[in-house]
């Protein structure tokens, strides 16, 4: 997350990226990209065959039959979530907080985009009580929503819905005649999966949902820039699935070669690679859990984390300790944690919060180290929380929040 002044702001181009692994590229997906590295005709719009094909058998294993006809693949979750909102038109419904890309893409189409908040039980589904209220003042005063983005796994709490709040969501969903887009790009980031039973909206709303993968989720690192969106197997979806590829086709989006390469082999997802993926979610989980037990010595509040690579914090109960530090909103809190932690802190305004609410997003990638070596270290060592910059870092989180009780 990149600044040039303090007048910088909140500008997207400031925003702040998906947290990252921090471990280097796996040695097989590597090779994959290396031997097409030649390749020199470009991939259709929607991505060729091999991709779809292989994206058709990872939504199989996951109880998704797809067919390839109805599959996109784009250069990433941004560049296929924005075609399918220019394809689909309307207004757009998002829970509060969501992901910091999520609101400027709607907005960016110059249509208006509603926050809904969350329950209180997890993030990533709007209430549903909420949402229909929404839908109602909205179109009372003229607003057209037609879509609803939601999150399975998510961005920014790093929470999994219950599978009731999910479905609650969805039927309101269905019952205000809103399509539903599932982010699920964090899915296969959970950390215990025999204990987080994950859901997908398309399973409810067959007919109705449609569902987007970034592959930097747990797949790919996102320098390769990949992601795959599944359409329902209606003619409406293909239609929509139709306009999706003329706005990828207009724009250019398109997938690398080497990358597409690359995408499938990952989807097909080998040993190696759901070795890795599998490893990482737990090494990610380990350090989320000790960094949500520092939070909550130190006063603070965030919900337990299950997926991802991060942790919601909410720092209001320390609000005088941080008024004394001249910390007032999240944007000052943002600056202020950043700058004593040393990695990005973005603050709650960046994922359509409220600005005088003292949330964070932290990560936990930088806890796991300051090299590849040391981040390697953690990944196969048997108690990553012993090591000794691990610790350091899990004690410079607590220390540094203790100092405001």
């Amino acid at each position: 997350m990149q600044r040039t002044t303090a007048e910088g702001r909140g500008p997207v181009r400031y925003g702040p990226p998906a947290p990252q692994p921090g471990l280097p590229v796996l040695p097989e997906l590597l090779s994959v990209l290396t031997a097409a590295a030649g390749r020199t005709a470009a991939e259709p719009a929607g991505g060729g065959p091999a991709v779809r094909e292989a994206a058709c058998r990872h939504w199989g294993r996951r109880g998704l039959p797809t067919a390839p006809q109805d599959v996109a693949a784009g250069p990433g979750a941004p560049a296929l979530l924005l075609a399918l909102l220019a394809a689909h038109g309307g207004d757009v419904l998002l829970p509060r907080p969501c992901p910091a890309w999520w609101t400027p893409q709607v907005r960016m189409l110059g249509r208006r985009a509603y926050h809904v908040p969350t329950p209180a039980e997890c993030g990533g589904v709007p209430d549903p009580y909420a949402l229909l209220e929404t839908v109602r003042r909205v179109r009372a005063e003229g607003g057209d929503p037609r879509v609803l983005l939601l999150s399975a796994a998510d961005d920014p709490t790093a929470t999994v819905p219950p599978p009731d709040m999910l479905r609650e969501a969805c039927e309101a969903a269905e019952s205000a005649g809103l399509f539903v887009v599932s982010d699920e790009s964090w899915r296969d980031t959970v950390h215990r999966p025999r204990e987080t039973l994950v859901l997908s909206p398309a399973e409810m709303l067959p007919d109705g949902a449609a569902v987007l993968v970034d592959l930097a989720g747990a797949l790919l690192p996102a320098s390769w820039p990949a992601a795959v969106l599944r359409f329902p197997d209606t003619p409406r979806g293909t239609w929509l699935r139709a306009r999706t590829l003329d706005v990828l086709t207009a724009t250019g989006a398109l997938v690398a070669g080497p990358v597409a390469a690359a995408a499938a082999h990952a989807l097909d997802e080998p040993d190696a690679v759901a070795g890795r993926a599998w490893a990482e979610a737990a090494l990610h989980g380990a350090v989320a859990a000790a960094a949500h037990r520092e939070l909550l010595a130190a006063g603070a509040l965030a919900r337990p984390p299950q997926a991802g690579r991060h942790l919601y914090a909410d720092l209001g109960p320390l609000r005088a300790g941080l008024a004394r530090q001249g910390v007032g909103d999240a944007m000052e809190l943002e600056d202020w944690l950043g700058a004593r932690l040393g990695v990005p802190t973005p603050g709650g305004q960046r994922f359509a919060d409220e600005l005088g609410a003292l949330r964070v997003r932290l990560s936990t990638g930088p806890l796991l180290g300051a090299t590849p070596q040391e981040r390697l270290a953690a990944l196969h060592a048997r108690d990553p929380l012993g090591l000794p910059h691990v610790r350091r870092a899990l004690d410079l989180l607590g220390s540094t929040l203790g100092g405001l009780a």
